[in-house]
């Protein structure tokens, strides 16, 4: 095909458009494409998500369903891939990508479209067998359908090596997310509704509250700070399945003056940008789209050791506190930071270093070169 003689028509299908990473990073991709060259379509397959309204006007938007009945995953099975993608994929498309695992995928595999160039994005990091199959009929499934794709994309070195592990299916690479790293360094200059305690060490965190996250475990970190006489308030911003479970431990230990809920906010990276410290204390993540946030508006950041840490953070942690994936490796992070401030301002400047790594036009570049590879 002849880029100059017409655009390069892209789906993107994904379950919704989300407060998450993922959804942030795929409007993010959608909106900076060089619409010369390429006419993008996110569809979703529910028609919801709080990143919809950042859509620009230039990327198409549609929908499979405009509400979806619970354990809707477990309907899809009963149906057939390819019965699925007649259904719900109404147009040809040149390239079409499931942008997240799972239900994405068992309907992108299902394309009978010959011409077609079939991508499956991969963002988090299968720890196993159940992980892998979870939206499929079964593990052999997901492998026939996975290797259906012609490319699969990993957002990490880390999630790359487990998905190869379980699939060995030699079509995998890694391309970084996208972010919009200018518009977050400028909105991040914004007042907030908030004002951080200069008598307290303000820590900042970003993400879903569901298990994987971990906010259970920062918060029984938390307690022991409080214990131990650290003077800390820590401050969450999303919303997730965990949320009242979270609110109840708060409530149980005594917390509510150090620990704030603040929701879901548009403009996350005003409050991250002038907290004392990030911190990300993830059980699993692929590559963290808020410690990536956190490095552009030059947030001193602590995490533990998950997919997409080395990426971000360096090797031996030069960029930011890489620690063990546990509650006392968290606390004892914590405290290494607030106890040596040399320590806490060198990991600023840092941020602002390994920030500019991840900027969007050398990522975007990436990007572009891809898609017109896959041809």
């Amino acid at each position: 095909m002849n880029i100059t003689e017409k655009k390069i028509k892209i789906l993107f299908l994904i379950p919704d458009l989300g407060g998450g990473g993922a959804e942030k990073v795929l409007v993010n991709l959608a909106n900076n494409l060089d619409k010369n060259i390429y006419d993008p379509t996110i569809q979703t397959i529910s028609d919801k998500g709080v990143n919809r309204e950042f859509l620009n006007k230039d990327v198409h938007y549609k929908y499979c369903l405009s509400k979806i009945p619970r354990g809707w995953s477990h309907f899809f099975k009963l149906f057939s891939p390819s019965f699925l993608h007649r259904i719900f994929i109404k147009e040809d498309y040149d390239i079409e990508v499931a942008f997240l695992e799972g239900p994405s995928a068992r309907i992108i595999a299902g394309s009978d479209n010959p011409n077609v160039k079939r991508i499956a994005w991969i963002h988090c990091t299968m720890a196993g067998e159940a992980d892998a199959k979870k939206a499929f009929r079964s593990l052999k499934e997901a492998k026939e359908l996975y290797s259906l794709f012609d490319k699969i994309i990993c957002v990490s070195e880390g999630v790359k090596e487990h998905f190869d592990k379980i699939f060995n299916i030699n079509k995998t690479e890694v391309i970084y997310n996208l972010n919009d790293s200018e518009k977050v360094r400028e909105i991040s200059k914004s007042d907030v509704d908030i004002s951080y305690n200069k008598d307290e060490f303000n820590i900042i965190s970003v993400g879903s509250m569901n298990p994987r996250r971990a906010y259970i475990r920062l918060a029984s970190v938390q307690k022991r700070l409080i214990e131990t006489g650290y003077k800390t308030h820590i401050y969450v911003l999303g919303e997730g399945s965990e949320k009242t479970k979270i609110q109840k431990y708060i409530k149980e230990n005594n917390l509510e003056r150090v620990w704030t809920l603040l929701g879901y906010k548009k403009n996350p990276y005003a409050y991250v940008a002038k907290a004392d410290l990030y911190v990300c204390p993830s059980f699993s993540e692929g590559l963290s789209t808020a410690v990536t946030e956190a490095l552009y508006v030059g947030c001193a950041t602590l995490s533990t050791r998950v997919s997409g840490t080395k990426e971000l953070l360096g090797e031996r942690g030069e960029y930011g506190l890489v620690v063990d994936n546990n509650e006392q490796a968290i606390y004892e992070g914590i405290t290494k930071l607030i106890d040596n401030k040399e320590l806490l301002n060198h990991y600023k400047e840092m941020a602002k270093v390994r920030g500019y790594f991840f900027g969007k036009e050398r990522i975007l570049e990436i990007y572009n070169q891809f898609f017109r590879q896959m041809l």
